[in-house]
């Protein structure tokens, strides 16, 4: 009963963050105020234990899985040198520099538990990225080199880390070793996650193609898929991260939910979105249920080391300053590089400015994976040692975890205000070039048809058909002059097919909403049975659906 009403509890909390903060505006990032709540909620008696294991295995795979599926595959071929870049050599010159540094600032931290903590600290946390920079404020391309580095590095700070542990408590470390192991853990994490996933997909092409495509069965598969690739990985020793972040790109690479059914793939994209908001809240309503405690320990340390509370937190702001130095040093030596290499090969590259290279910096905010894998240091007990120093490595990581969250909420929004507007983003411009190319299909076809039936005889059926076609035609040509944005296009005709639009849109919306009303109260005079009810209420929720696409994509009145 009573890990049933901390999950109750969590979700209850969860569902009502969102909302609080929307309701109060508050001015900080969401997870910052996840960590908050959960922190009173401990203060005000709940107490969560974090099992480091559980919780890898039950966040970790879907939240990764569902962020290399979105992930865009053009964009991630383009700049895979510069995530790579980030993605390890940051890491491994992250734990080296950062861990001598720890080290000297804080002498009774061996050199090999400085490295465990520098190497835990490195990965940047997927989670608090996206929450940092959504809203699309941020340069695409920035967007998509944090994202890809969040998705790679937390392998290579994982695997840096179990070896600083491993140093730590045997006194042995082989680089030899350690770069054949990394490179076997990488490799065959990715070949397995590419594997298992493709496997999958052959599975569900082969049902979808004899008709067994029933959208439950379905999607609980595909939720379960990411866990089994992770566990398998891992069973077999090498990294689940990586396999889990393969499988979702594989997934998207083989297009297989394109065979799907629409009610499929409408139901997919819900249940995948629930999980990602319920998921990424229960991580930081977890980070901010253990602070309270991570913070007590930390000040009873320091007391018991003779060391003033004050001091501790000037460690914690020094290795945040210190990494932030050095990511920022590593953000310019890469631009640098690339740079020098563009001059050599005689190309244009995209040189980022001092400002995005700043906010690149301040968007390695460190989140819940630090906080699962420092605590899975071994513990002392009357038959091991534990590992050396651990109390104070936890309380350290807890510490740069918040430090990193609030510097990116300070600095993000001033920061990103400043950045000129993406020009290099084709994301718009594709997008309205191929809605411009599907009506022109749409057209062709129209306008073939009704070449068509002009040889044909006049009958009933002609009439009909004709008449519909002509609808079709005055609805796809209206998109065409709404969406048609060159210079032979007249602003005046485009921007009066807008408003046409929009006010076609406010009436279909008023309608519906009217059916809506009509609908519930014949129900409640019992006119209809619930099951009429659901099949027009699911009707009615498609129809908008639809038109709510339909006025997203409308372009604003103000670029005309």
């Amino acid at each position: 009963m009573n890990i049933l009403f901390i999950v109750l509890a969590l979700l209850t909390v969860t569902g009502l963050t969102a909302l609080l903060a929307k309701i109060c505006r508050i001015p900080l990032p969401l997870p910052l105020i996840q960590i908050a709540i959960g922190s009173l909620t401990a203060l005000g008696g709940l107490q969560v234990g974090f099992d480091p294991d559980i919780f890898l295995l039950l966040f970790i795979p879907p939240l990764l899985f569902a962020d290399a599926y979105r992930m865009p595959m053009r964009e991630f071929g383009e700049l895979r040198n510069v995530i790579i870049f980030l993605a390890l050599g940051l890491v491994v010159f992250t734990t080296i520099g950062c861990g001598y540094f720890i080290h000297w600032l804080i002498p009774p931290i061996i050199l090999p538990a400085a490295f465990a903590l520098a190497a835990v600290l490195s990965p940047t946390d997927a989670v608090s990225v996206g929450s940092m920079i959504e809203g699309g404020k941020a340069p695409a391309r920035v967007v998509h080199i944090l994202h890809g580095e969040a998705l790679l590095n937390d392998a290579s700070g994982l695997v840096c880390f179990k070896f600083a542990v491993v140093a730590a408590m045997t006194g042995i470390f082989s680089f030899q070793h350690a770069l054949a192991v990394f490179c076997v853990m990488s490799v065959g994490g990715v070949l397995i996650g590419c594997g298992l996933a493709w496997a999958a997909c052959r599975a569900e092409h082969l049902l979808l193609v004899r008709g067994y495509d029933d959208a439950p069965t379905h999607i609980t598969l595909a939720m379960i898929l990411p866990f089994a690739i992770y566990l398998i990985a891992d069973s077999l020793h090498c990294s689940g991260i990586l396999a889990a972040v393969a499988g979702g790109m594989t997934v998207k690479f083989t297009g297989v939910m394109n065979e799907a059914t629409t009610e499929t793939r409408l139901r997919a994209a819900t249940v995948w979105d629930m999980v990602n908001f319920t998921f990424n809240a229960a991580i930081f309503l977890l980070l901010g249920l253990q602070l309270p405690q991570l913070v007590r320990n930390g000040f009873q340390l320091a007391r018991e080391g003779g060391v003033s509370p004050w001091k501790l937190l000037v460690a914690i702001l020094l290795i945040q300053l210190i990494m932030s130095v050095t990511r920022f040093f590593w953000i310019w030596l890469s631009t640098t590089a690339r740079r020098i290499i563009a001059r050599i090969r005689h190309r244009n590259t995209v040189i980022p400015s001092l400002r995005t290279m700043a906010v690149m910096t301040v968007a390695g905010t460190r989140g819940a994976l630090t906080l699962a894998a420092i605590l899975s240091l071994p513990v002392a007990t009357t038959v091991s040692t534990g590992f050396p120093g651990r109390d104070l490595l936890v309380t350290l990581a807890a510490g740069v975890i918040i430090c990193s969250l609030l510097l990116a909420s300070l600095t993000m929004p001033p920061l990103l205000a400043g950045l000129a507007p993406d020009d290099n983003d084709p994301t718009q411009r594709e997008l309205s070039a191929m809605r411009i190319e599907l009506a022109e299909v749409a057209l062709h076809f129209l306008h073939k048809q009704q070449n068509d039936l002009a040889l044909q005889d006049e009958n009933e059926s002609h009439d009909l058909k004709q008449e519909a076609i002509s609808r079709l035609l005055h609805e796809y040509q209206d998109m065409q002059k709404r969406l048609d944005d060159t210079e032979a296009a007249e602003d005046e005709i485009r921007l009066t097919a807008i408003r046409e639009k929009r006010t076609e849109l406010s009436l279909r919306f008023h309608i519906i909403r009217n059916m809506r009303e009509l609908l519930h109260k014949r129900v409640v005079e019992k006119r209809i049975n619930d099951e009429t009810e659901w099949t027009i209420r699911q009707e009615l929720d498609f129809m908008e659906r639809e038109l709510q696409i339909e006025a997203k994509a409308l372009p604003p009145v103000h670029d005309i």
